[in-house]
């Protein structure tokens, strides 16, 4: 079985029919990504080379995080924003020649809007909350295909980890190190809750959640 066929098995059964698994074929592309190709499908790419030499727990939970992603509705669209601002000023500069005041407000709150929504999707702040909020959906999804809770956190965590050694950028390291350290007070949260359910701490402290 190739690598994309197993990725494939790892997706939800009812996700299976509308994303795709597919090697990346740009010159230079990022580990894993995610693309919309269509109305309803979705497509996620990897770099093979790079991708095959992950080890394979790390590999399911990068993978189920991009899953998480497509299931929080937090997938990459192409932009209408630009087109929008762009037509917005030249509106609002066009109806100050004529100064019709009615097409002026509707120009300047298009080109409002439209900044408004790149703001949101450039904020960076935004962004690290999606992902780590796909990170929760991908713990979810690991322990739905059979991983312990523990062990779930752990090579998520590891996985984190080996993408904080390999990135040289200073920005998309700490936006690394900042999933990380989210997914450890989780992990804590996780951690504490298996203690009082089980009603002793001795069983789940010893163990190391994040690799």
């Amino acid at each position: 079985m190739s690598e994309l066929q197993r990725l494939k098995g790892l997706l939800p059964p009812e996700m299976q029919s509308w994303v795709f698994v597919e090697a990346a074929a740009s010159a230079d592309p990022p580990l894993i990504s995610l693309e919309e190709i269509g109305r309803d499908e979705v497509e996620i790419q990897l770099h093979l080379d790079k991708w095959d030499e992950l080890a394979l727990d790390h590999r399911n939970l990068l993978f189920w995080h991009e899953v998480g992603r497509i299931q929080n509705d937090a997938i990459p669209r192409d932009g209408w924003e630009m087109a929008a601002l762009a037509i917005g000023l030249g509106g609002a500069i066009g109806e100050l020649w004529v100064q019709d005041g009615l097409l002026l407000v509707l120009a300047v709150g298009l080109s409002g809007f439209a900044g408004y929504r790149l703001y949101l999707k450039n904020n960076s702040e935004k962004r690290l909350q999606d992902a780590i909020a796909a990170d929760e959906r991908a713990i979810g999804l690991a322990t739905r295909f059979g991983y312990t809770l523990p062990n779930a956190y752990k090579s998520l965590g590891g996985a984190l980890k080996e993408r904080i050694e390999q990135t040289r950028k200073k920005r998309q390291r700490s936006f690394f190190e900042d999933r990380l350290e989210a997914l450890r007070k989780s992990a804590g949260k996780a951690r504490a809750e298996m203690a009082q359910q089980q009603g002793s701490s001795r069983s789940v402290t010893s163990e190391n959640v994040y690799g």
